[in-house]
């Protein structure tokens, strides 16, 4: 049987929403531990240990010992619960393991040869990881560290399934029995959407230029360059066309 995390563990006498709530602030995590037809027991957990172990992939996919007071066991781990907003570990489930009754946990899946399989190298294409990890059922004797599918003979428009992984002795994926669910494929990559510049660049204005013949300003606009002089000219052209009918006006009188 493989170990791979040995940590120590106390036993929990208090429940409840703020006995929990009291450990958290104490640098503690609650726990519990199930399974192997006993009664689940209370635990508790350091923070900052756990913290540590989490960091590590093999964490989740791993058998670990526990050191609960003179008593050691073995287990698996079945939840780890995050604080949303803080990088905090809220709450863990642990699976006690016995050594002749089989086990179900997720192994992540290692994908290799890549770069070099004709669909990337020379067809121009992209993959495509659809599944990072799948449930395996096995004694805990026969768990491996991970799986490994290998996708150098991949082609173009080509896919890998669940069941084309390879298994080790000992091991079934309980999920083969309803669906093969892909896993990795290669794809030519997708054509970017050209950006609208030119519709853009029209729509906006150059600053400083003057509207279009009959377009109306926008409203409190500058005038543009040129535009009061003009403006003025034509007022006095006006002014003197007035002149002599005012002065005709003043005549009859």
């Amino acid at each position: 049987m493989r170990i791979s995390f040995t940590f120590g563990a106390d036993e929990r006498a208090m429940q409840g929403k703020g006995a929990s709530r009291r450990l958290r602030h104490a640098g503690k995590v609650p726990a519990i531990l199930y399974g192997a037809h006993k009664e689940a027991q209370n635990l508790v957990l350091d923070q900052q240990n756990l913290l540590t172990m989490i960091a590590d992939e093999r964490f989740y996919s791993s058998i670990v010992r526990l050191k609960i007071g003179d008593s050691t066991q073995e287990a698996i781990i079945k939840d780890v619960q995050m604080h949303p907003a803080k990088n905090l570990v809220v709450h863990v489930d642990l699976q006690r393991v016995v050594e002749n009754e089989k086990i179900r946990i997720r192994l992540p899946i290692h994908f290799k040869g890549e770069s070099i399989s004709p669909g990337v190298k020379t067809e121009g294409g992209v993959v495509s990881h659809m599944r990072a990890d799948v449930e395996v059922s096995c004694l805990p004797k026969d768990l491996p560290e991970f799986l490994e599918l290998d996708l150098s003979g991949m082609h173009l428009n080509e896919t890998k399934f669940l069941a084309d992984v390879p298994l080790p002795p000992g091991l079934t994926i309980p999920e083969l029995s309803q669906r093969n669910a892909p896993v990795a494929s290669i794809h030519a990559p997708r054509a970017e959407e050209p950006e609208p510049v030119a519709a853009e660049a029209a729509a906006v204005p150059v600053e400083g230029a003057a509207p279009a013949a009959g377009a109306p300003a926008a409203p409190g606009a500058a005038p543009a360059a040129g535009a009061a002089p003009a403006a003025a000219e034509a007022k006095k052209g006006e002014d003197k066309k007035e002149a002599p009918a005012a002065k005709k006006e003043g005549g009859k009188k």
